[in-house]
């Protein structure tokens, strides 16, 4: 679930009263211990040093302000690499239970680079692509097409035309149209594409709501009935081959309750779709949760992968169909806690948010630019002091950019040193997922670099972008109008 938006809990300072209530979300509470860096939110590789600062994959963070400059993204690729097998083994795990085969791709859509590709492909995982930008990330990384799968609900025909121009494994449908466009397209071809059948289940998932993907009034997938139909029209289709269907009701889902509820309605359809002919596969689509904040607490990816699969081995069973293999498509699960954003603090003042209630207000050099989800929909994470300790009392603050919009919050709330000064680093953790992927150019700003650390190493995985880097793409300017603006070191 979504957390920021709960009613005040224990502000430093006076008593709470109901005026805090939208100032204060009640889960927040002051910690014991304000440097601390809580285990569940941050890399396995962070932490302290003597001097009080911080270390990521054995990197400092003076190290990578200093040759790489701030905001900057850094991504533990042991810690993506760990999560990636995990994830595998885990369904790997469940589907033996049952007699069957699993298949994890991953979102790419969380996060993708080529070095990323090849982390996760490395770990046995496929790879899920949604656009021709994606599509050419992951061949250009190595990975076999064969073991990518393509989403969408408004693929071009040049996007489908690629697909299977390389071979992709499976395409998912999600509209009539696209079903005959892409027959159309595979028959001139002279291939036969493999394709699943997006379904709106009607399980809402516990989350925001333009993180919830199943309800009928949105634009993914077909209804129940409408798959039905869809189904029957690939099947007359000698250019296409029907293999599965394909769900998926949300995203940050901290348990498989919601795909048990799901899995009744999709084993329904894919026990009345036998009748016409065998079905090897059925794809429970991923948004599995992590945690941002202390208080967030997602079930073990173990546990979620056993609950779906038993949840599809019982409908099943109750049904006297055999079991199909099962498809699962994590992103965030793998790549967000291993993601750190460095900022450099600003400018920093306190204000009176109520006539009891002050908050300060730490201003950082990026902000919705490099991380657009609090402003998207309310997104909440953490944050630390990560170039020094500090004995100073907690305070209340707000995290937020240098753009031009209130909304422009990195933060939303959260207890920082009262001593908190300009030049301070800070680290805001679990930023792995969706957020270079969701990096903007609000105010002509450049995007930050990507830099991946292991035993003690960093490099440059995704440059990052100077202001000539836009400007040359303004058509009122020629070459020699532009000068360099590095945004940090790229070696």
């Amino acid at each position: 679930m979504i957390r920021g938006r709960r009613v005040a809990a224990n502000p430093i300072g006076p008593p709470v009263s109901a005026s805090h209530s939208a100032l204060v979300p009640e889960w927040l509470t002051a910690p014991a211990h304000a440097n601390e860096l809580v285990a569940p939110v941050w890399p396995a590789s962070a932490r302290r040093v003597d001097d009080g600062s911080v270390e990521i994959g054995g990197v400092s963070v003076f190290d990578l302000r200093d040759r790489f400059g701030t905001p900057l993204y850094v991504l533990d690729e042991i810690e993506v690499r760990a999560h990636a097998s995990r994830a595998r083994a885990a369904f790997d795990s469940a589907a033996e239970r049952h007699g069957i085969r699993a298949r994890v791709y991953y979102a790419g859509k969380a996060f993708l680079s080529t070095e990323v590709v090849r982390w996760v492909v490395d770990e046995g995982l496929a790879v899920d692509v949604c656009t021709r930008g994606e599509l050419e990330v992951a061949l250009a990384a190595g990975a076999e097409p064969g073991r990518l799968g393509f989403h969408g609900n408004n693929k071009s025909v040049g996007e489908l035309e690629r697909a299977v121009e390389v071979g992709i494994g499976s395409v998912v449908v999600d509209s009539p149209i696209e079903i005959e466009r892409l027959a159309a397209i595979a028959d001139r071809r002279g291939a036969v594409q493999s394709v699943l059948v997006r379904v709106r289940t009607g399980v809402h998932a516990e989350t925001h709501a333009f993180l919830a993907t199943a309800h009928e009034d949105q634009k993914f997938g077909f209804s129940l009935e409408g798959a039905v139909e869809a189904v029957a029209r690939i099947r007359e289709l000698p250019s296409l081959r029907f293999v599965g269907l394909h769900a998926h009701i949300g995203s940050q889902i901290f348990d498989s309750s919601g795909f048990r509820k799901s899995a009744a309605r999709l084993v329904d359809l894919h026990a009345d779709l036998l009748a016409g002919g065998e079905i090897p596969l059925l794809n429970v689509g991923g948004g599995f949760g992590i945690s941002y904040t202390s208080v967030d607490d997602p079930k073990p990816i173990e546990e979620i992968a056993d609950g779906i699969l038993d949840a599809i081995a019982d409908e099943c069973a109750v049904r006297g169909i055999p079991m199909p293999d099962v498809a699962t498509e994590p992103g965030r699960v793998i790549v967000g806690q291993a993601g750190v954003t460095l900022y450099e603090v600003g400018t920093v003042k306190t204000v009176a948010a109520s006539e009891d209630l002050e908050r300060t207000y730490v201003s950082v050099d990026g902000g919705m630019s490099d991380n657009a989800r609090p402003a998207l929909y309310g997104a909440d994470f953490s944050a630390r002091l990560v170039s020094r300790v500090s004995h100073e009392e907690p305070a209340l603050a707000r995290v937020v950019g240098r753009h031009c919009e209130s909304g422009d919050i990195v933060v939303d709330a959260e207890y920082l040193p009262r001593d908190v000064t300009p030049g301070d680093l800070l680290g805001v953790p679990a930023t792995g997922a969706y957020c270079f992927s969701l990096a903007n150019n609000y105010n002509y700003t450049p995007r930050p670099p990507v830099v991946a650390v292991r035993d003690g190493h960093a490099r440059v995985i995704v440059r990052g972008e100077t202001v000539d880097d836009l400007l040359s793409r303004d058509a009122g300017l020629t070459a020699s109008d532009t000068t360099a603006t590095p945004h940090g070191d790229t070696e």
